[in-house]
């Protein structure tokens, strides 16, 4: 993967081609946001339940197996045979959305419940790309 050197502001007018210096890390996008290729897998974000904390409609979530959750982490879970991403209260044991909109859903003994992975990271989708839609379907 080839890295632009430069940071750019919100605003800027115009500046210099980028494409002229640029360094060449060796590392892909893969090795720079997987920590557990193994354990890890990608989901597509869908409503708007989650965008108190910055996940939008058609984000892509990196979500691993392996690693342990926390109190108040963002994770994916299958809740009553639907896949969800929330945030998870463990000491309430409750599935909390980042919008006040959605109200706090109580995981209950007669619930089927499975933690399929915690939220490491989201990736902001500008433009839809088909062949990841057609994928996840």
């Amino acid at each position: 993967m080839k890295i632009i050197p430069i940071k750019v502001q919100a605003g800027i007018t115009g500046f210099e081609s980028p494409a002229a210096e640029y360094k060449e890390l060796g590392l892909s996008l893969d090795q720079l946001i997987i920590s557990h290729p193994n354990a890890t897998f990608i989901g597509l974000a869908s409503g708007d339940s989650m965008q108190g904390l910055g996940i939008f409609d058609g984000d892509i979530l990196i979500v691993d197996r392996s690693v342990e959750p926390k109190h108040f982490d963002v994770i994916v879970a299958n809740y009553n045979g639907e896949f969800v991403c929330k945030i998870l209260d463990m000491q309430r044991r409750q599935l909390v959305s980042a919008s006040r909109a959605f109200p706090p859903v109580s995981i209950l003994e007669a619930d089927t419940f499975q933690l399929e992975g915690v939220v490491i990271s989201a990736v902001r989708m500008f433009k839809q790309n088909v062949a990841l839609t057609r994928c996840m379907r």
